[in-house]
């Protein structure tokens, strides 16, 4: 690529999963992809990761490592609760000028562009974002064991409670209760062990089923559904949507939602622009300029 040390930035949208980081130069990006890079989880395996980024970049770009390092970077990774967590890795990176962030404003940046608009990210996880004049606001994205309602985690696991509640006797027995004590061996036992060592994916993955359990009619899948949307609702409500402003679903459990949602919110839906390692490079664009004198 042709570098341009005036205008590059370095950028990165990183996860549990995979770390994308990206060099821009000019209209031309760079980028490769990583591993994990959650920065609550292993900090140390999150800077690791970013070096070890820094290091590919640099040489599939075929730039200096130096002069890589010396670019304004802006990293927006799962994991970083507070300046704390940003200082922290910032410490063991070898990056001179560089702003960490969570990776919830850079999906909101990418979605959104610089316009006026609204968020929900309903994947494993979930969280809401409403970006007003450039200013974001930022709902959720608290993980499994304090938040992720209306996800593709939620969904699994109310599957999964309401099951056992079957099994107690406190629910009638459905069509989507029977398949998940099918699933799991017929007992409460099999859903407690499974439960115990799944990861928050795993059990996001019973979502398709509570889907298609709802869309046939099953009681039980519908009322984990309501529950999802009203939800949704009482938070776009909360960060102040307002009905005609631009909406973006991201997400993988959207799909779970598809035909449930109501016609105000489905009327102001629009794709995306971008994706969030978009966001993350207009970020460290805007950080870049910034920081001129």
């Amino acid at each position: 690529m042709r570098f341009d040390p005036d205008t590059a930035v370095l950028a990165a949208d990183g996860g549990g999963t995979t770390c994308r980081l990206a060099l821009k130069s000019g209209d031309a990006v760079q980028a490769v992809t990583l591993g994990s890079a959650n920065v609550s989880t292993d900090i140390a395996r999150a800077a690791e990761t970013i070096r070890a980024g820094l290091d590919q970049l640099a040489h599939e770009a075929g730039v200096d490592h130096a002069t890589l390092c010396a670019l304004p970077a802006y990293l927006g990774l799962a994991g970083v609760i507070g300046s704390e967590d940003a200082e922290g890795l910032a410490h063991r990176l070898p990056l001179r000028r560089v702003r960490i962030e969570d990776d919830r404003c850079a999906a909101v940046r990418g979605a959104l562009g610089a316009g006026d608009g609204t968020i929900a990210g309903l994947g494993t996880g979930s969280f809401f974002g409403r970006q007003t004049d450039g200013a974001i606001r930022l709902v959720g994205g608290w993980g499994s064991r304090l938040g992720d309602e209306a996800s593709g985690f939620w969904i699994g696991r109310e599957a999964l409670a309401r099951t056992l509640d079957v099994t107690d006797g406190l629910r009638p027995q459905t069509g989507l209760s029977d398949a998940i004590l099918t699933r799991f061996g017929g007992t409460p036992r099999g859903i407690v062990a499974f439960s115990i060592a799944a990861t928050p994916g795993d059990i996001a993955a019973l979502a398709p089923l509570v889907a298609d359990t709802a869309a046939n009619g099953d009681p039980l899948g519908i009322e984990i559904l309501d529950a999802g949307v009203a939800y949704i609702r009482r938070i776009l409500n909360a960060i102040g949507w307002r009905k005609g402003e631009p909406i973006c679903l991201l997400g993988g459990a959207t799909a779970a939602y598809r035909g449930r949602l109501p016609e105000e919110i489905v009327a102001s839906v629009k794709p995306p622009r971008g994706s969030a390692l978009d966001g993350a490079l207009a970020l460290a664009a805007d950080f870049r300029e910034e920081a001129r004198p």
